[in-house]
């Protein structure tokens, strides 16, 4: 395999992993009486597996599992355009094989854990917005290029995911993943509302993007102290 088809194939194995695990809770959440997982468990679920995901494949193609994180990357001159469809088309195939595979083995389940608004489509829209610019601004901030990768990263950006399902997920689903919310709106036949999920992380992430920027301090021929170096070498 050359290296770009190792790429590819990451990020097919580490979105199987995110939509099968994250949408997976849910669905078990759903399907066995008295809701054992609950919501916080729900929120953790996501936290942890774009944690461990991260650290598993940061190193082979950034982890980006996130068709709106890949996009915002390449706005922001990190990541080769190149690349931007074979990185997207491999997110969505994780994603559908693993609310595929959640289909067969949970066929009474509606949803398959897809992302639908509780209330107004503006509301969600939002809130996603807001949501994934939020995630983004982290990412941009922990990350090394267009590699989600370091000692803290993982810890870092999966405790914003869980963070904000925690307390948004009950409104919109917290998708900030259009390939997260694809896959199971897809083989559950529920598209009404996918437009929000496509669109809406994507803004959020490109804004991301200047924030990010403007909040960089310029290189100065000031030493610096061992304070402000510690969060570099800690990345």
């Amino acid at each position: 395999m050359t290296v770009n088809q190792r790429k590819y194939l990451a990020e097919v194995i580490g979105t199987f992993a995110l939509v099968f695990t994250g949408t997976g809770a849910i669905v078990v959440n759903q399907a066995i009486d008295g809701q054992p997982v609950t919501h916080p468990g729900i929120a953790l679920t996501f936290g942890l597996i774009v944690m461990s995901v991260i650290y598993a494949i940061g190193d082979v193609s950034g982890a980006h599992i996130n068709p709106a994180v890949t996009i915002a990357f390449t706005v922001a001159g990190r990541f080769p355009g190149s690349q931007v469809l074979p990185y997207i088309l491999s997110q969505c195939i994780g994603g559908l094989a693993a609310s595929g595979l959640l289909r067969v083995m949970f066929p009474a389940q509606e949803f398959l854990g897809g992302t639908l608004p509780a209330g107004s489509w503006s509301q969600s829209f939002i809130f996603e917005v807001v949501l994934t610019f939020m995630l983004m601004y982290v990412v941009l901030r922990v990350s090394s290029g267009a590699k989600e990768k370091g000692i803290m990263a993982g810890v870092a950006i999966g405790s914003v995911v869980a963070l904000e399902a925690m307390f948004a997920g009950p409104v919109c689903g917290a998708s900030m993943n259009p390939a997260r919310s694809l896959a199971p709106a897809v083989v559950s036949g529920h598209l009404e509302s996918l437009w929000i999920y496509l669109t809406a992380p994507v803004i959020g992430a490109v804004l991301a993007i200047p924030a990010s920027d403007l909040t960089t301090l310029p290189d100065s021929d000031e030493p610096t102290t061992s304070a402000d170096q510690a969060p570099v070498d800690a990345n």
